[in-house]
């Protein structure tokens, strides 16, 4: 079965831990490491693709299994027919290893581990500085010494992090990530993330029964992002995505896309702010 932008399944290779997608936003294949099989998670976004998703934290990893895939898959990108088979024409490129899937990666007591074993395996493939490694991750454990140790690791692979910042009101938190997080709080993490390693905000941005995010939302967020272009170290900029795929949570009959469009001008707005910005639809 060929990959597309809508085809993120994760059992596609037939692995636990690692599974090959066609990635809107590196524009090319991303390998993924997923960290939580148990499909389980400490947040619950109501936009998120995971089916049975659960709150609670990953199983034990089993590093050598996760070793074993990752060469498995590598070998098959970068040394077998995988590109010409199964990526659409015009993808057909290895861009990353992302460190993602069914929960927050960081949850894992492993984490750091397992950055280390994917910078070994990505020197014998002759990967480092060819391929990227990215933590998409929605930064809540960043106080935890052990996702620090990760996170200085990935900086020393030249890695950079995804870090979700989807809404800056106490009531939008709560809303799309179906957590009790405070903005302040929130945002302090991203300062220690960026502190660690080079640092992309990440936000989704979807219609909820039929309208966009409120005036008071958007005006929220982006008197944060004014407020990180002074403050925060490293940040790297913005990326602005919306629905690719249908959510598989209780609120998808209510969730839809937005114009591609509104999210230009949203762009247009962060751009004025000196962020950079990238616009996936």
């Amino acid at each position: 079965m060929s990959l597309t932008t809508r085809n993120h399944d994760r059992a596609v290779a037939g692995m636990t831990y690692v599974y090959p997608v066609v990635s809107r936003r590196a524009g090319g294949v991303s390998v993924g490491v997923n960290l939580n099989p148990n499909n389980a998670c400490n947040w619950r976004c109501i936009y998120c693709q995971v089916p049975d998703l659960k709150r609670g934290g990953p199983p034990p990893i089993d590093l050598a299994q996760l070793e074993e895939e990752l060469r498995r898959m590598l070998e098959a990108i970068v040394h077998g027919d995988f590109l010409a088979s199964q990526v659409p024409e015009g993808m057909r490129r290895l861009n990353d290893v992302a460190l993602s899937g069914n929960g927050e990666p960081t949850s894992a007591p492993e984490f750091p581990a397992v950055v280390d074993l994917i910078g070994r395996v990505l020197a014998d493939f002759g990967l480092p500085g060819r391929v990227k490694l990215v933590l998409i991750s929605n930064g809540s454990l960043a106080g935890k010494p052990q996702v620090q140790a990760g996170l200085r690791a990935m900086a020393g692979l030249g890695g950079e992090v995804w870090f979700k910042f989807d809404r800056a009101t106490h009531a939008g938190l709560s809303l799309v990530n179906d957590t009790e997080s405070d903005p302040e709080r929130h945002y302090q993490r991203l300062k220690t993330v960026a502190g660690l390693c080079p640092t992309w905000i990440q936000t989704c941005l979807f219609a909820l029964d039929g309208a966009p995010p409120p005036d008071a939302e958007l005006d929220a967020w982006l008197a944060l992002l004014a407020r990180a272009v002074n403050e925060v170290v490293a940040l790297r900029g913005v990326l602005l995505y919306g629905l690719a795929r249908p959510s598989l949570q209780a609120e998808a009959a209510r969730l839809s896309a937005l114009p591609e469009a509104w999210l230009q001008a949203l762009a247009r707005r962060v751009e004025g702010l000196g962020l950079a910005v990238s616009v996936n639809p």
